[in-house]
């Protein structure tokens, strides 16, 4: 599938079956590959998070001919390992974008709409007068590692965000200044 033009907007209720398709559909292909995020179907992402970042209207979508092909979620709630880490901007979490739920489809990867969507994140940061945008990434995600060092984003530190129960032990933090 190839996209010309697509639109970013906010999502909407109506947006929410074919978020929690999105999710599926890339948890399976993730399963039947290598899955570099460690998502695992029914447990993350899932239904329930579309339907939060829906409800504080902080769920972006990516419309391809109509079609949902990506997503993300940028709000103000960091995980709790992130407190304890020296990032490069210190204040509050009302002027730091949290990534969150970031994801393509996989008849869209390396086609450039990942990149797109971080810009995009980028520059409602910057309008919004936010001071700089973090995430926490799998370690052994080296795609999305990859697209967010070229998209500007500086390694912070390593940590334990308690997953490891399921088999994900550590996360790689990064913040991209505004």
């Amino acid at each position: 599938m190839f996209c010309m033009k697509f639109i970013i907007e906010l999502g909407s209720s109506a947006d929410i079956d074919e978020l929690e398709k999105l999710y599926d559909d890339l948890n399976d292909h993730l399963s039947a590959n290598s899955n570099p995020p460690g998502w695992i179907k029914g447990i993350y992402p899932i239904r329930e998070n579309a339907v939060s970042g829906i409800k504080d209207s902080n769920l972006y979508v990516v419309r391809c001919d109509s079609k949902i092909v990506a997503s993300v979620i940028l709000n103000h709630q960091p995980e709790e390992a992130y407190k304890d880490v020296k990032w490069k901007v210190d204040v509050d979490y009302s002027c730091i974008f949290v990534i969150r739920t970031f994801v393509v489809h996989p008849a869209f990867l390396q086609r450039g709409i990942g990149r797109a969507l971080l810009d995009y994140s980028f520059e409602l940061a910057q309008n919004s007068g936010m001071k700089s945008i973090r995430l926490d990434v799998y370690e052994k995600n080296l795609p999305a590692i990859s697209l967010y060092e070229k998209c500007g984003f500086e390694y912070i530190d390593t940590v334990d965000l308690g997953l490891g129960n399921y088999g994900l032990d550590w996360f790689k933090l990064y913040e991209k200044t505004i």
